[in-house]
């Protein structure tokens, strides 16, 4: 049976340490991914949280057209794709749907929708596409989604999202991992 697959992109279907590079050259440090062990960046960069956000707005075109994809990702997405309906579903504010449709046709992945909220309350959008199974790095997100939709959540691994979870949200550390799960879960509904 055809599921509604609805994917995050940042930090999912992009490296989670794509930001990385753009936050040591923008303010003149030397962080790696596991340095960043929270969602909230403002406590790594040395200004304050509106001067962060600026620099953001100023920067995530440019950081979205450079994010390298996550290793097999683009594999995993495209075999599912033949059988089920793939909604990428992203914080990305709209003005950034152009640059995030020419990322993802670059790299041959398919999609029925794409989804740019401008914030990372996605319950609504996964309710509204009636989304069966969610993919996502952010760990409120995961456990907002899960028991608001009362569906699977696959949660890739970070050193921000590391914190206990609830069941029915999945801690995967590749996309090859996330495909084995997904499999056994297809094959059981």
């Amino acid at each position: 049976m055809q599921k509604r697959f609805g994917i995050d992109i940042d930090g999912t279907v992009t490296s989670p340490d794509a930001l990385v590079p753009f936050l040591n050259e923008g303010f003149k440090l030397q962080l790696t991914l596991d340095d960043i062990t929270q969602y909230d960046l403002t406590p790594f960069v040395p200004v304050s949280r509106e001067e962060f956000n600026q620099w953001y707005i100023e920067n995530e075109g440019k950081i979205y057209q450079a994010s390298p994809i996550a290793a097999g990702a683009k594999d995993v997405l495209n075999e599912w794709d033949k059988k089920h309906q793939m909604y990428f579903i992203s914080a990305r504010s709209k003005q950034n749907f152009e640059i995030t449709k020419t990322w993802l046709d670059q790299h041959q992945i398919r999609y029925d929708e794409i989804i740019l909220l401008g914030s990372h309350n996605k319950v609504q959008a996964a309710k509204e596409w009636n989304i069966d199974i969610f993919f996502e790095d952010r760990y409120e997100n995961a456990v907002e989604i899960h028991e608001q939709c009362k569906i699977p959540v696959v949660l890739f691994d970070t050193p921000y999202n590391r914190k206990p979870l609830p069941e029915g949200v999945i801690r995967v550390q590749s996309w090859i991992e996330a495909k084995k799960w997904v499999d056994d879960w297809l094959n059981n509904n």
